[in-house]
């Protein structure tokens, strides 16, 4: 458990510097690391019970993009402003490094299926961040339809 605590410490680290380095107002920063955080958390809770790194991936990009999504209207800033800090902790870094150290090494037959896996966790990222935004975008549409119709019957 304690391997977590230290994961989950260096999610909100690493989004809380990668925070500041793109100019994140001071009132801000703790929202940027404490989604980073979460995202970091989804990921290490889905990838346990589900035992795919891919599919944790992809469920974690999707809760810290509706993560990002809530704070922005409740601080009233873009939404950016919190997505991109908390996907920070998620990329795939170390993947890519064992790719071009496979390729380095000349282990020719272990690259392809690293560099492959590193786009699996790219691509899992990606659509996370677009299934996110969608399901933001359908509650949206819903949530104006109703109003809509009940500003129409007078309630």
């Amino acid at each position: 458990m304690s391997d977590w605590l230290i994961q989950l410490l260096t999610a909100f680290t690493g989004s809380l510097g990668f925070a500041v380095l793109f100019n994140v107002q001071s009132s801000r920063l703790f929202w940027a690391g404490l989604g980073g955080m979460l995202g970091w958390a989804a990921y290490l809770v889905l990838k346990s019970f589900l035992g795919s790194e891919v599919l944790g991936f992809f469920l974690g990009a999707i809760c810290f993009t509706l993560y990002s999504d809530l704070l922005a209207r409740l601080k009233k800033t873009p939404a950016t402003v919190f997505l991109v800090p908390a996907a920070i902790p998620m990329v795939p870094g170390a993947s890519l490094y064992r790719a071009m150290s496979f390729i380095i090494k000349g282990q020719w037959i272990a690259f392809p299926a690293q560099i492959l896996y590193t786009l699996f966790l790219a691509s899992a990222i990606a659509g996370g961040i677009v299934c996110g935004m969608t399901i933001i975008h359908i509650t949206q549409i819903a949530f104006n339809r109703i109003h809509k119709s009940r500003s129409k019957d007078g309630c």
